[in-house]
C-alpha cells in the first residue's frame, strides 16, 4: 500500500511541473528603437513556439521573466 500511495504522489508531482506556466518576453531592437512583448501564462510548447517565433530574426531575442 505504501508504494501505491509513493508512486501516486511522485506521479502527480510529475503532472503538476509539466503543467506550470512561465512569463517570458521578446525583444527587439531595430535602428535604435527597442521593443518588447510579454508573454504571461505560457505553458512549455505554448514557450517554445512563441520562442522560435520571436528568435526567427536576428535582431529580437527571448528571456524568462
Amino acid at each position: 500500500m505504501k508504494k501505491v500511495v509513493l508512486f501516486v504522489a511522485v506521479a502527480a508531482f510529475a503532472f503538476s511541473m509539466t503543467s506550470c506556466t512561465k512569463d517570458y518576453t521578446c525583444s527587439c531592437e531595430v535602428a535604435g528603437i527597442s521593443t518588447s512583448v510579454d508573454y504571461n501564462g505560457l505553458n512549455k510548447s505554448e514557450a517554445e513556439t512563441a520562442e522560435a517565433a520571436c528568435t526567427s530574426s536576428s535582431i529580437c531575442t527571448w528571456s524568462e521573466q
